[in-house]
């Protein structure tokens, strides 16, 4: 497993790149409101990266499993959609839904990639509850990522608040290496199993990675619709996403989908 180390010029870089990621979803939250479709907010998307000069990732990445490449610049799941939602100026959101948004730019050749869950209006405290404790798995592995440190002890750490507040870890889909390319080495689980443990990653400074943890209220299990893309919860519970890109650095770690200071 070849694990790229980036240079504090590639980093700087890597930065740029997050804070166009960070304004737009900025934006995407400020706009997602009852009777906006998903399509609307994709225009937006779509618009902010072509005026900072950035490529967006996802549109246009093929898959196996689907007809057509991606066709969205954002990824938007609603409810029990986990990932890949196709953005649609038919799917309005209502209130009471959680929305999950994905996105990623490339900008002067290098990526940034996020994600956030949405409160559409008034949630349920459920709905709530597994967006915050989500947010929570996030923000443990930004306190805890440092030099020297393992991942599994790290993950573990995520899969147990997860777990202690009767929820579930998705396992299909993990975060990943970010850099010049939206995928690079190595997959990053936000849950401790044998293949990690044997196969640990040992953080180093320069590495870059983007952390997703995705959780659902019932079953860890999923399934692909007939798109090819959207993968919903198999009990149709709620799920919720969020992602942040950091950079191992000496002493800790940064986070590099912040907004611009």
């Amino acid at each position: 497993m070849a694990i790229t180390l980036r240079s504090a010029r590639e980093i700087d870089m890597l930065r740029k790149a997050g804070a166009v990621v960070a304004e737009v979803l900025l934006k995407l939250q400020e706009m997602a409101k009852p009777g906006v479709s998903t399509g609307e907010l994709n225009d937006i998307a779509t618009s902010m990266a072509k005026a900072k000069g950035c490529e967006t990732l996802f549109k246009g990445v093929e898959s196996p499993y689907a007809k057509i490449p991606f066709p969205g610049a954002i990824c938007a799941s609603i409810n029990e959609q986990l990932v890949h939602g196709i953005p649609s100026y038919k799917a309005k959101l209502h209130d009471g839904d959680i929305l999950s948004v994905d996105f990623g730019v490339r900008l002067n050749g290098y990526c940034g990639d996020s994600a956030v869950t949405m409160a559409i209006g008034s949630v349920s405290d459920e709905n709530q509850k597994l967006m915050d404790v989500t947010k929570r798995l996030l923000d443990i592995a930004i306190e805890k990522s440092a030099p020297g440190l393992k991942w599994s002890e790290i993950a573990g750490q995520m899969e147990s608040c997860a777990k202690k507040a009767g929820y579930s870890v998705v396992e299909d889909f993990v975060g990943h290496g970010i850099g010049t390319e939206m995928w690079e080495e190595p997959k990053v689980p936000n849950f401790v199993n044998r293949e990690l443990l044997r196969n640990d990653i040992v953080l180093r400074e320069g590495m870059v990675l983007a952390i997703e943890p995705m959780v659902n209220i019932g079953t860890k299990s999923v399934k692909l619709l007939k798109d090819g893309w959207t993968v919903v919860t198999r009990d149709n519970k709620c799920s919720a996403h969020f992602e942040h890109t950091i950079a191992i650095v000496k002493g800790g770690n940064e986070v590099l989908t912040l907004p611009s200071k």
